[in-house]
């Protein structure tokens, strides 16, 4: 028996997701969105074609619409599935995923929330119990109602906002902002990110808006989706997106350059490719490689950059997932993807930056100037990032020691130029 999720996009069929009697995923793209020219493909890796996709074309994709690592395996109990079993995941949670996309069974179509059903806002008891539930029930799977996923490593929910107040959506209802709580095993992940974020936006990189909050002396952190947009009645529409490793066709589990995964060298050729201006999105690219360094982030791999298909045309989506790695000794320093066959900032050196340049097929002129003004930048824009984030209620003595962190890590960046 062959089960069957319809793949939609915008209110429109895509295509179909399939599983056979042996657990094997395909996917075929319906015969009127290859019939219209205008219909775009599902991702860089899924070209509009006749012929059904196999496991190993189609799995880095839909695969990588669900969380990763210890939030799949919680997801997996709370659903009651098998971990490694993405079309029984996508069933259950693909109503409302990154992108523009919806998978629903054969026969429901897409829906907007109906009369009455409305996002109704949490009070601070009911926040309370989605912070609580998320470690164990990531997504709030199995939630009545809730059809959600997102991909990555640490827990999270989609949520709406209602006059400004934190809501989980009706059904069918597109959500516009991520909720992050704190990661249980560090310290102050709030704080680092929020911080991170702001400060990567104030020295003008293009980054997703974040708020912190608190609630009850417990922090949480609100990113804004960059893959929704307001329509002028108010409503909000999706707007598709893939990250690198789903244009690549590489699957979550190898997302590491070290495994298999996309190498930055990779990720520049990317968006030459695919890019409505690679130029501007190459640049764009140099930019968060330099700032992820200053930052001292260390994990920014292939499902930490993502492709936005906005009504220009394809480019970078804004900068998300930005957060100081280095201030946890538990975690590993080196980078994700090496940076000029560099593996950590102490082994960055001229020589590096030249090599990575060559690979990344810039010229290191531009590169050493990039380098030297985010340095500066950052060393000039630390403390207008603290006060911003202050205003908003966080701890100033973490964020001072983030702040003094990162200046120091611009400084010792600035110096591996040489002379």
């Amino acid at each position: 028996m062959i089960r069957t999720l319809d793949v939609w996009w915008d209110g429109r069929l895509v295509g179909q997701l399939t599983q056979d009697q042996h657990g094997e995923l395909g996917f075929a793209y319906a015969s009127e969105w290859l019939g219209n020219e205008e219909a775009p493909p599902l991702s860089a890796s899924l070209p509009k074609r006749a012929e059904s996709f196999i496991r190993r074309e189609c799995r880095p994709f839909f695969g990588g619409l669900l969380p990763e690592e210890s939030q799949r395996d919680a997801v997996a109990q709370a659903l009651g599935v098998s971990r490694g079993n993405d079309f029984a995941l996508l069933d259950r949670l693909g109503g409302d995923v990154a992108g523009a996309l919806q998978l629903l069974p054969p026969g429901e179509i897409p829906t907007v929330p109906a009369t009455g059903e409305r996002a109704i806002p949490l009070d601070d008891r009911g926040l309370i119990r989605v912070l609580d539930a998320l470690p164990l029930r990531p997504l709030l799977a199995g939630e009545e109602g809730l059809r959600l996923s997102l991909a990555g490593a640490q827990s999270k929910v989609p949520v709406v906002l209602v006059d400004g107040a934190v809501a989980l959506p009706a059904p069918g209802q597109p959500t516009t902002h991520i909720l992050k709580p704190p990661i249980s095993r560090f310290t102050a992940t709030t704080e680092n990110e929020a911080f991170m974020m702001r400060l990567a936006a104030t020295i003008g990189l293009d980054v997703a808006s974040v708020e912190p909050r608190v609630v009850h002396d417990r922090t949480f952190l609100l990113v804004q989706r960059y893959d929704r947009a307001t329509n002028q009645d108010g409503s909000v529409r999706r707007i598709h997106q893939e990250d690198f490793c789903q244009a690549l066709g590489v699957p979550p589990e190898t997302k590491y350059a070290t495994e298999g995964g996309p190498t930055l060298k990779d990720c520049f050729a990317l968006l030459r490719r695919t890019a409505a201006r690679p130029a501007v999105d190459v640049l764009k690219l140099l930019d968060a490689v330099i700032f992820n360094v200053i930052a001292g982030n260390a994990d920014a791999h292939g499902k930490n950059f993502s492709i936005l298909y906005s009504n220009e045309g394809p480019r970078l989506a804004p900068l998300y997932d930005l957060l100081a790695t280095v201030a946890y000794p538990e975690l590993s320093p080196k980078f994700a993807m090496r940076i000029g066959k560099r593996a950590t900032l102490e082994e960055l050196d001229a020589e590096g930056w030249a090599a990575f340049a060559a690979g990344a097929g810039l010229g290191l002129p531009l590169v050493r100037r990039r380098l030297r003004e985010l340095c500066e930048r950052t060393t000039a824009k630390a403390r207008g990032a603290v006060d911003s984030l202050c205003a908003q209620g966080v701890d100033e003595i973490v964020l001072g020691r983030l702040s003094d962190m990162v200046r120091d890590r611009a400084e010792r960046c600035a110096m591996t130029l040489g002379r």
